[in-house]
């Protein structure tokens, strides 16, 4: 995690690249993007698509990248990457963003993107990739060993956004380090062979955790999820068969009932009010 001070730097700056949005968003061009290894569901939409769409709306130059060669930064299969692909497309134009404003596009649909990868490889050293505290995160919740492909998985981020001379990247304040040392690349390059890429900000969010049906994070893998792709009769289905208990009074308290405490904050978010409405 970033120290204290850098990301007090970086929260002015992203409060001043809103301000920026708010007036000339011609200026920004953004980048985000999402590795194909399923469905999206809602805690995708809350947490980044929809502020996504919100940006392409404002006019801000918008790039969504389908990471689909970072799919085996942690997986060993590449069953199905295709068809997640397509289904991931579905579900970004279902959340409203609009390929007449936005560019969407796949690694494995511009390989000249990756070309950027061997210069800048050059620019960084061991010592620098094995001290992202990212990349340590990522290791140890994946239980996978420290592979080449993912001690230098942040240089590959480095290039997907500047490749699209993105200056602007939502992200979170945990993915501080990715921004530093893309910065830290395109500095490099430019002083070794003249001005080519922008130095990137990070316009952070604060991301709403939103829970699963059995009160633990919604995520893919623990099959907790309401998918964005899921028809009313799905969504009513798979509510039904979440986590409840035998109290008959609905209170909202995440440490003694998580699973309707989970259905009370997805209610809140869902709705913009407050768990205890």
């Amino acid at each position: 995690m970033p120290n204290e001070n850098s990301y007090e730097v970086a929260l002015q700056k992203s409060n001043a690249i809103r301000e920026g949005l708010a007036k000339t968003p011609e200026k920004f061009t953004m980048l985000t993007g999402d590795r194909p290894t399923g469905r999206l569901h809602l805690g995708h939409y809350f947490g980044t698509l929809k502020g996504r769409v919100e940006l392409q709306n404002m006019g801000a130059k918008t790039n969504v990248l389908i990471a689909d060669y970072q799919v085996i930064t942690d997986r060993d299969t590449t069953e199905h990457i295709q068809d997640n692909v397509y289904n991931m497309v579905m579900d970004y134009l279902a959340c409203g963003i609009d390929p007449d404003k936005t560019m969407i596009y796949a690694h494995s649909a511009v390989p000249a993107a990756n070309q950027l990868m061997l210069p800048f490889l050059s620019l960084v050293s061991e010592a620098e990739l094995a001290r992202n505290p990212t990349v340590k995160a990522e290791m140890e919740a994946s239980g996978h060993e420290l592979t080449g492909l993912l001690l230098t998985y942040p240089v590959h981020q480095a290039c997907d956004i500047l490749f699209c001379k993105g200056n602007v990247v939502p992200v979170g304040r945990d993915q501080l380090p990715h921004i530093e040392l893309t910065r830290t690349i395109a500095r490099r390059f430019n002083n070794r062979y003249g001005k080519v890429f922008p130095e990137v900000d990070a316009l952070l969010s604060e991301t709403p955790l939103l829970p699963g049906l059995d009160g633990r994070k919604m995520s893919k893998s623990y099959g907790n999820a309401i998918n964005i792709s899921m028809t009313a009769e799905e969504t009513a289905k798979r509510i039904k068969k979440s986590q409840t208990d035998s109290e008959r009074m609905i209170t909202f308290d995440p440490e003694n009932r998580p699973g309707v405490s989970g259905l009370l904050s997805t209610a809140a978010i869902c709705t913009g009010r407050s768990e205890v409405e």
